[in-house]
């Protein structure tokens, strides 16, 4: 009992607000990291250049620009692939590197490496699957391109091949 004067002391009530505003927060807190996690890009696996590529040579780069029937231009990248291996190329890709003035990647594209085909009347760029390079051959390509970065410094790409299918 108090004394006269005093009050009597009173039982505390334990603030349970802070106890529920802290569980509250750690749970926001984990569902922001679970959704982070689950939607994450996995991390890119760094291709390796087959070692046929190597067998692959380009040459004889030209290029050259034409305007489509919409007023478009339409660059072309033509050369020479020559096959120094053993085996029959079916299929490659090759990465196509412009530059600008400084010497910094101005744009970066993987295509489709299409040889020449002049059966008709005018030359076609067909895959490889249809006009397979053998051992020992040299063929015509032609690579094209809708649109280059406006920053290109309009020198000749780097042009090597990223992937090969032989058989």
């Amino acid at each position: 009992m108090g004394s006269l004067g005093q009050p009597a002391p009173q039982t505390e009530e334990r603030d349970s607000s802070r106890l529920i505003i802290f569980i509250a927060v750690a749970g926001v807190i984990a569902v922001m990291l679970a959704v982070a996690y689950l939607l994450r890009e996995p991390p890119k696996a760094t291709k390796t250049v087959p070692p046929y590529a190597a067998n692959l040579k380009i040459s004889d780069l030209k290029m050259s620009a034409a305007e489509n029937f919409v007023g478009h231009t339409v660059t072309y990248v033509d050369g020479s692939v020559s096959n120094a291996g053993d085996k029959t190329v079916t299929r490659a890709i090759v990465e196509v590197v412009f530059k600008d003035e400084i010497g910094q990647l101005a744009q970066r594209e993987e295509v489709p490496l299409r040889v020449l085909r002049t059966s008709g009347p005018y030359p076609e760029a067909v895959d490889l699957s249809v006009a397979p390079l053998g051992p020992g051959q040299t063929q015509l390509f032609r690579l094209t391109f809708d649109s280059i970065s406006a920053q290109w410094n309009r020198a000749y790409p780097e042009i090597r091949v990223t992937d090969v299918t032989v058989k």
